[in-house]
């Protein structure tokens, strides 16, 4: 079939007697629901880790036992994002997004209420259950809403800007709840954001189900569960252990062989899970890769840079939130640039690349830290060439991964968005830890530990490891997207992502 471009979709809608001021008037108001509700899964990637010590202290529980807080949200969101976007496409997205809000407000006030260890572990493996639910149902809610190509570009510039700052938005709402209230409002803040996205998505959405004459593939939700689960959880494990560990490499085997079943089986199934034409198209593919290196290479930004402001310049967790501000600027700034005057001017194959090579500048430039530097000159300038390089890659990034897609596939490729921006964060953290620790360790040999310059110098060098090999990670992915992503400006099938009419 001749392919057409997505303004052409127009007509359609006055054909459904939906004149197109009102239509577009009720698709902004679906973004701002779904903009709020992506942003509930975002923050809490980030926004209970600030808070850590002050739980810790209330509860009582130990150092080994912390990092299962973060640990369970993000095994539980993981393995379960494919069987999550499924379910959208089979059942419909409008209850798949209800249920998610309504499912992860439930667990947040019980994580906010918990009287022990346990109990907050549960609920944050019952967000990270009802988040792979929200979260993919509400990107292909986007895709299926902004089918006009201007419009679809300035609904993911806004979206992509959000998935990319929401961590730092994370760190700065963390430190502001956890300084003024209390930990436990961290949690809480959740049930107040869900109340406006669920009372909106109620009006505004209606039920679609596309995936109609479709069925569950159990198998194959059973593979990728379990491969996905192993992944992360031998990842975290390299945190916690080593990478001699059984719990590492063993976990990291089976979920690879896993994973390879899963593929396997996705090309024998009467109704695949994640059907391979999804991942086999080149700009889409591209795209996929792109959003697991930022995500792998943005926790070099997040995680090791919140410890030097706050350890060495001597920031309140507040105070750390704000510095990020100007990062979240630029990136939100360059998510409309790169969306919606760039992409559809140049392409993918130029700004996409550009993004990584102006975001592996800005790591490689910010690895100049010491122990007596400022914010306002070794931080903030490089901060903005960051958030500036990741606007340019995660935004257009996330609309070509989902742009083109069969309505009935647009759940599970949502899905796999999220997919790959979690297993990329994983691995960034496990990674960038080990490595960060060897460069201490490294730098502590020979000479005299009990210094307080010493040690001192030996934490910068784990920072400026871990910003290097962030800035490593950006650079492969300004070439890997450069060789994969096709020549010229993509045009999309108008019937691939039909208007959903309210």
């Amino acid at each position: 079939m001749p392919q057409k471009s997505l303004t052409d979709t127009a007509p359609e809608s006055a054909a459904a007697g939906t004149t197109p001021s009102a239509a577009s008037s009720k698709r902004w108001w679906i973004l701002a629901v779904v903009a709020l509700a992506q942003l509930m899964v975002v923050l809490d990637a980030t926004i209970v880790n600030i808070a850590l010590p002050s739980a810790q202290a209330d509860l009582h529980f130990s150092d080994g036992n912390r990092q299962w807080i973060v640990t369970a949200y993000a095994l539980a969101f993981a393995s379960l994002l494919l069987l999550g976007g499924r379910i959208a496409d089979l059942f419909g997205r409008k209850p798949a997004f209800l249920v998610g809000i309504v499912g992860f407000a439930a667990a947040s006030a019980l994580g906010g209420a918990a009287n022990g260890f346990e109990m907050l572990v549960v609920a944050r493996a019952l967000q990270g259950v009802f988040g792979a639910l929200l979260a993919p149902a509400a990107l292909s809610l986007l895709n299926t809403t902004f089918t006009d190509a201007r419009e679809r570009a300035r609904a993911f510039s806004v979206y992509g800007a959000i998935a990319g700052a929401g961590g730092a938005v994370g760190l700065l709402l963390g430190g502001i709840l956890t300084d003024a209230l209390d930990w436990r409002w961290t949690l809480y803040v959740n049930v107040v954001i869900a109340v406006a996205a669920f009372a909106g998505g109620w009006l505004l959405l209606s039920n679609r189900r596309d995936a109609t004459t479709a069925k569950l593939d159990v198998p194959g939700t059973i593979l990728v569960a379990g491969g996905l689960f192993s992944v992360v959880y031998g990842f975290s494990n390299a945190e916690t252990h080593d990478w001699g560990s059984p719990l590492t490499w063993g976990f990291l085997i089976a979920g690879g062989v896993l994973l390879a079943a899963f593929a396997w089986w996705q090309t024998r199934a009467a109704h695949p899970l994640l059907p391979l034409r999804i991942l086999l198209d080149r700009n889409r593919g591209a795209s996929f890769l792109a959003v697991l290196i930022s995500g792998a290479g943005m926790f070099g930004v997040f995680l090791f840079l919140t410890y030097y402001l706050q350890l060495h310049l001597g920031f309140s967790p507040t105070k750390t939130g704000v510095a990020f501000l100007p990062m979240v600027g630029a990136l939100m700034v360059t998510a409309q640039l790169g969306t919606t005057v760039l992409l559809p001017r140049l392409g993918p194959k130029t700004v996409i690349p550009l993004g990584f090579a102006i975001a592996t500048a800005g790591m490689a430039w910010l690895t100049g830290i010491g122990v007596g530097s400022s914010y306002a000159s070794a931080v903030l300038p490089q901060l903005v060439v960051i958030g500036v390089g990741l606007g340019l890659v995660m935004p257009p990034a996330m609309q070509l991964a989902t742009g083109g897609v069969a309505a009935e596939d647009a759940g599970v490729a949502s899905a796999t968005v999220n997919a790959m921006q979690q297993v990329g964060g994983s691995v960034g953290t496990a990674l960038l830890n080990t490595l960060a620790a060897s460069a201490a360790t490294d730098y502590l040999s020979g000479r005299n530990p009990s210094s307080k310059l010493v040690q001192a110098q030996a934490t910068i060098e784990s920072y400026t490891t871990a910003f290097w090999w962030s800035a490593g990670f950006f650079a492969a992915g300004a070439l890997i997207t450069l060789v994969l992503h096709r020549r010229g400006v993509p045009r999309q099938d108008a019937e691939a992502a039909p208007v959903v009419h309210m």
